[in-house]
């Protein structure tokens, strides 16, 4: 996905602006880690942006420092569940459930609506949220050859 559909579709939740660019921001930078995990580099503009926005932007951005003590614990919870999936990818034991635990990003996201706009209107926009998550299992497992894997289940 790129950074104008998430964008777009943020915007129908109707966030501050801070919060939409620290979530944007993450997904930057989740998927630059995800890429060097993948294929172990990146590109030199990529990796400065990486390491930029990593390290100075998201880590100052107001809506983080507002909330950072509840945005570390969900983020640092969603690295534990993309390692696990990580690790059962490297065996070929990728499934449905490390399908589910690599989209870590979009609990944090709701997390984010609801720190923002409240438990009523998270609830009643959550499907939004989850409408955002464009990948679907049967593409994930296609990436491991792994698609019978669904019948097993």
């Amino acid at each position: 996905m790129n950074n104008d559909i998430l964008k777009e579709q943020l915007t129908l939740l109707e966030l501050p602006q801070d919060a939409m660019v620290w979530l944007i921001s993450l997904y930057d930078v989740i998927q630059s880690f995800d890429d060097v995990k993948d294929n172990g580099k990146l590109e030199d503009k990529q990796l400065y942006e990486l390491i930029f926005s990593s390290m100075v932007a998201m880590p100052t951005n107001t809506f983080y420092l507002a909330n950072i003590v509840a945005l570390s614990h969900l983020v640092n919870l969603q690295i534990l569940k993309w390692i696990a999936s990580n690790n059962l990818e490297q065996v070929n034991q990728a499934n449905t459930h490390s399908f589910m635990w690599r989209a870590g990003y979009f609990d944090i996201v709701l997390h984010v609506v609801f720190l923002c706009k409240g438990f009523n209107f998270a609830k009643e926009n959550a499907h939004l949220v989850l409408s955002i998550y464009g990948e679907k299992l049967e593409d994930y497992l296609k990436e491991f050859e792994l698609c019978p894997i669904l019948v097993q289940e």
